[in-house]
């Protein structure tokens, strides 16, 4: 059978011997993470999970402990994707062990929050979901093996905004929730573009993906203005919901059972690759906008210049 929408990462996985693999995750301390450590683990992966609480994450990821085999396992570091000092450190105490990785994880993230700030005075989705990730995923791309992958996690929520160079932390722009979101979920796809292109010629893919709709704790700030918003007045019964272990299904699909040829600098949902799509009115398909590599480079350049670090993987 075709995978799909219905599909887990246990079915994605089936079969696959990760014995001796290293890949990183962030955000195993609660919902996509901690599933898709679990089933990292599950066929002999060593895990270094990247998160915010500690002792949350040590209670939480006893499943991704006691399911590990033939070798896999769990390390945690502690990584605060809102301030670029714990992002740097995190990336530090990792690359000081010196050890190659298989694949990078950017799981993490905060959807709809009310506007604020990160440490560092970045717009925080814009700040957490792409500065944060920027910062640790290029720290430790240099570790990566030859055939190596990245995938970062996206949303349909893409389709709300374009990223706004101009204005990136909403100083002359009214702010949205989900616009906010949007241009966020946009970078992290353009993201994933700009990695593909420089790291390809080594060998290393990467893609950006959505996992579904699925009700983890990224909703804990959904207000129900916020779900009318959402949904177009119909409410959360409009949408069909995966279940986390499906919601983990594209991830691990993406990241260790597709062709690498196949992902590389593109879009996937439902364990496929996403075709480009103009239609506001449904929530598959991928905006054109967040594939375009110029602007995938405006915004890398624009990242440096925000986080004052500049990366040279070619």
């Amino acid at each position: 059978m075709p995978f799909g929408a219905q599909s887990t990462a246990d079915e994605i996985l089936a079969g696959v011997d990760l014995s001796g693999k290293r890949i990183a995750v962030t955000g195993v301390s609660a919902g996509l993470g901690i599933e898709t450590a679990r089933s990292l683990a599950a066929r002999g992966a060593m895990v270094v999970g990247a998160v915010r609480d500690l002792a949350k994450a040590r209670a939480a990821t006893a499943p991704v402990r006691d399911g590990a085999a033939r070798g896999g396992g769990l390390e945690l570091v502690a990584l605060d994707l809102a301030s670029l000092a714990s992002v740097r450190s995190a990336a530090d105490s990792i690359t000081a062990q010196g050890k190659r990785f298989d694949a990078i994880i950017a799981n993490a993230g905060v959807m709809a929050c009310p506007q604020g700030k990160t440490v560092d005075g970045f717009e925080t989705q814009f700040g957490t979901n792409h500065l944060g990730h920027f910062v640790f995923v290029n720290r430790l791309a240099p570790l990566l093996q030859e055939g190596g992958r990245i995938v970062t996690l996206s949303s349909a929520g893409h389709r709300f905004a374009d990223v706004d160079l101009d204005d990136p932390n909403f100083e002359r722009t009214p702010y949205q929730e989900f616009v906010a979101y949007g241009r966020s979920k946009t970078a992290n796809i353009l993201f994933a573009v700009a990695l593909d292109e420089r790291l390809k010629g080594r060998g290393i893919r990467a893609s950006s993906v959505h996992p579904g709709a699925i009700l983890t704790e990224l909703s804990r700030h959904m207000t129900p203005a916020l779900v009318q918003q959402l949904t177009g007045g119909k409410g959360f019964e409009s949408i069909a919901f995966k279940t986390i272990p499906q919601g983990a299904a594209t991830t691990v699909w993406a990241g260790f059972r597709a062709s690498a040829q196949e992902v590389g600098g593109r879009y996937c949902e439902d364990c496929h690759v996403a075709a480009v799509t103009k239609d506001m009115t449904v929530r598959v398909g991928v905006r054109a906008y967040a594939l375009d590599l110029e602007r995938a480079e405006a915004l890398w350049a624009k990242s440096e210049e925000l986080v004052g670090e500049r990366f040279q993987l070619r």
